[in-house]
């Protein structure tokens, strides 16, 4: 198929055929986007309430073979100019990188807007990663104590591998990028490839002995893992730190109490998550809501919402330490998804599949 953007957009919409993306055909096309704008947009227009994003479906089990399974179905409509809707079905299994298997995967699937037909289906993985990096950078951009060279992550899977390059492209002041891995080779394989793709010029990749080596002294701390278990204490923490925690729950209550402020992307959602230790303080009445006074010893919450568009404060001083807890909302991976879309139409890439 040939032609402009609108002409392949009415073809998909009117014919019997939908458009597949490859991994291939996603990371190419990502290579024309701009991630972080992209997820702002998402944030902004999720605080002025042009949004909708409905409960996640989430499926767990324990296979016989091994590992923790999930399976989660996120849906959500971006309103504006284009509007945007979509569904991201992403699966894991937690021992699929001991059998040669990425741990995650899935697919995203894009929806005409006018007719709620599927338009697009692509590759969930890298848009899942991609997003989720691209909320983390745009918060250092924002919240990082001024001249903050050390950046730590903890666990070297996707998620980590794909911050840590997206680190080094946007945040230049950053020297030195820290790792820690339960798995030695897996830590050293991170070192190695992120070096030798960042060059002479890009920042030093080091490997830490244990986890708080790793965060001690670093203006940004970034935990990557699927632990249940909170283990970075406020006593390992440099003042002034900045700590996205983007897994579940890798940041003790002491630390997360000991916060300035802490910002999430969807208060509802962190509520009412089972697993996450924001949500069971909330819960607890120990953690007040945004907007709302803070109870005596907890942080105010703000949303990253209010963030992007001046509505909260920022950074008051350089030895505040500020938590981020992103829940990770299908609007981002819809509004990235939406882009990586319209560069396929666009440059041809992707395979027309017959309904």
């Amino acid at each position: 198929m040939t032609g402009t953007a609108e002409e392949w957009t009415k073809a998909m919409t009117h014919t019997n055929q939908l458009l597949y993306l490859t991994a291939a055909d996603v990371r190419r096309a990502c290579e024309e986007i701009d991630p972080l704008a992209c997820v702002r947009e998402a944030l902004v227009r999720h605080g002025e309430g042009r949004t909708t994003l409905p409960a996640e479906c989430y499926l767990g089990w324990s296979p016989e073979t091994g590992g923790e399974a999930r399976s989660i179905a996120m849906s959500g409509l971006v309103g504006g100019e284009p509007p945007m809707v979509g569904t991201k079905l992403i699966n894991a299994n937690t021992a699929n990188p001991g059998r040669g298997l990425p741990r995650a995967s899935g697919l995203t699937v894009l929806h005409d807007v006018a007719t709620a037909r599927p338009v697009c289906v692509m590759d969930a993985a890298h848009v899942s990663a991609l997003r989720t990096a691209a909320v983390s950078v745009l918060c250092a951009l924002r919240l990082a104590r001024p001249g903050s060279s050390a950046v730590a992550f903890v666990g070297t899977g996707a998620i980590a591998r794909t911050h840590a390059r997206l680190v080094a492209a946007r945040m230049p002041e950053v020297t030195e990028i820290r790792v820690h891995d339960l798995d030695k080779e897996r830590a050293a394989g991170f070192r190695d490839d992120l070096a030798a793709g960042f060059g002479p010029g890009g920042p030093r990749v080091v490997v830490a002995g244990d986890a708080r080596a790793a965060v001690a002294g670093a203006g940004v701390v970034i935990p990557c893992t699927t632990t249940r278990v909170p283990y970075i204490e406020r006593s390992w923490l440099a003042p002034g730190a900045l700590v996205v925690n983007v897994s579940l729950d890798d940041v003790t209550e002491d630390a997360l109490l000991a916060a300035a402020r802490v910002y999430v992307d969807d208060w509802s959602l962190v509520v009412d998550d089972p697993h996450r230790l924001l949500g069971r303080l909330a819960r607890a009445g120990r953690v007040g809501p945004p907007g709302a006074q803070a109870p005596p010893g907890a942080p105010p919450v703000h949303t990253l919402g209010e963030l992007f568009t001046g509505g909260c404060p920022e950074r008051l001083s350089d030895d505040e330490l500020l938590v981020v807890n992103p829940f990770g909302l299908a609007i981002e991976d819809v509004v990235i998804a939406h882009r990586v879309y319209r560069v396929a139409l666009q440059r041809g890439l992707g395979t027309p599949l017959p309904r």
